[in-house]
């Protein structure tokens, strides 16, 4: 009979993470010498794939189904899941530095990659690769920090209620931020009271344990919810404990300091400097100095199709296609129709909206009627529904938006893509 390695607790777990600090999740990447966790999902079960994950490289495999046990390397717990959870809380339990807790309905990312670039100035900063933000992206982002880290940003997201305060217990924030409430993820919310109320799951943690809020002064929901909170706070009011104002250059987001100095971002999009002032903010509280302040955020590079603008066939674009709600498409249109020029809007379908998916689609066609760019295009089925009441270019999916865009001449133009990350609306520019 093979024998089979039962680990009864995350401290002798621990141990063994200890000699291969690796974690993997995904039988598809596996890395030489890593732990893979047989994790399930709706159409997948982890501990199916544990031999597979041994034969290529991973020195030991965690599972939940003894059935699956594969020799001396195969580790079984009660839930995959849960010791992945344990093993990351643990973990995070040996570093006694700042960890900030990131979330909100728009410009989490954003605001993390700006605070880890104005940390990284002074700090050994470790944030939260991409979006790996749920149950499963923060336990493997805890399980990547290395020692000698001296301060950590954690981005959480949520989709249903009880999730941030949950993700909250495993991350063990003791300062956080709420970038602000908007109508995402309604579908699992329910409401832009159900988004409130999940929000605020982060300053109840942060309550309870002592913590420190970073709240926005100009948000009055937000700073309603953390009044009992120890909180710094940000923003263009004279109140705020770090005073900054909007300082737009063009089509890029700026920042004013308390002093008139002045830092001009790469971000297209004014409405970024709330996120640049956040980052501000933050560096001032520990201590970074406004000269390397200033410096990372002139100059971060936008990425991950959020916020960044490109040349192309002589027009410029701004991507901001990595996601969108009913929020932050508004901020996105309103930005952008204060360029001069030529302009040009394509949009993608909002997804998760549930049941507020009609009205808050026919909420932006109307919006876009008011505003009148140039030239618009619609993609998606939820778009789609509302051919009859505006004049554009309606296409089902990118793929065939593309076999129209390229065929067309706006060189000198300004054009917006802004959709959900399904639509993929950056193949319109392959």
């Amino acid at each position: 009979m093979l024998s089979i390695l039962i680990i009864m607790n995350t401290e002798t777990l621990y141990e063994v993470y200890k000699k291969h600090p690796m974690v993997c999740t995904d039988s598809r990447s596996i890395q030489a010498g890593c732990i893979f966790f047989a994790l399930k999902g709706e159409r997948f079960n982890g501990n199916t794939f544990a031999a597979q994950a041994l034969n290529e490289g991973a020195s030991f495999a965690v599972i939940d189904e003894p059935e699956c046990k594969v020799d001396e390397r195969t580790i079984l717990v009660p839930d995959a899941l849960k010791a992945l959870q344990q093993l990351a809380y643990y973990h995070r339990m040996q570093f006694n530095i700042p960890f900030i807790a990131v979330c909100g309905s728009n410009g989490k990312t954003t605001s993390k990659e700006l605070m880890h670039a104005v940390l990284s100035t002074t700090y050994k900063t470790i944030a939260t690769p991409g979006n790996f933000n749920n149950h499963i992206g923060v336990p493997l982002t805890l399980l990547s920090i290395p020692k000698g880290t001296e301060m950590a940003i954690i981005e959480i997201g949520a989709n249903h209620l009880h999730e941030t305060y949950a993700l909250c217990k495993i991350a063990a924030p003791d300062f956080g931020v709420v970038t602000n409430n908007g109508k995402d993820h309604l579908e699992g919310f329910c409401s832009i009271e159900g988004v409130r109320k999940a929000n605020a799951e982060l300053y109840q943690y942060l309550y309870e344990i002592g913590g420190t809020a970073f709240v926005n002064a100009s948000l009055a929901d937000l700073m309603e919810d953390s009044a009992s909170l120890k909180r710094i706070i940000y923003g263009d009011d004279p109140k705020a404990d770090f005073i900054c104002h909007s300082y737009p250059h063009g089509i890029f987001a700026g920042l004013q300091f308390p002093d008139g100095k002045v830092a001009i971002s790469r971000l297209a999009g004014t409405f970024n400097w709330i996120n640049m002032a956040l980052a501000a903010a933050v560096g001032h509280y520990f201590q970074v100095s406004q000269e390397n302040i200033i410096q990372a955020l002139e100059t971060y590079q936008p990425r991950l199709n959020r916020s960044q603008m490109l040349n192309y066939r002589g027009a410029t674009i701004i991507m901001d296609a990595y996601n969108a709600n009913p929020s932050s498409m508004e901020l996105a249109l309103r930005s952008f129709m204060q360029i001069p020029g030529k302009k040009c809007v394509i949009l993608g379908d909002m997804l998760e909206l549930g049941e507020h998916a009609a009205a808050e689609h026919w909420a932006i066609v109307q919006l876009v009627k008011q505003l009148s760019p140039d030239e618009v295009v619609l993609v998606g089925t939820e778009f789609g529904q509302y051919k009859k009441e505006i004049q554009a270019h309606f296409f089902e999916n990118s793929s065939d938006a593309a076999g129209w865009f390229k065929h067309q001449d706006f060189n000198g133009w300004h054009i917006l893509l802004k959709g959900s990350r399904g639509l993929k609306l950056e193949k319109i520019l392959e």
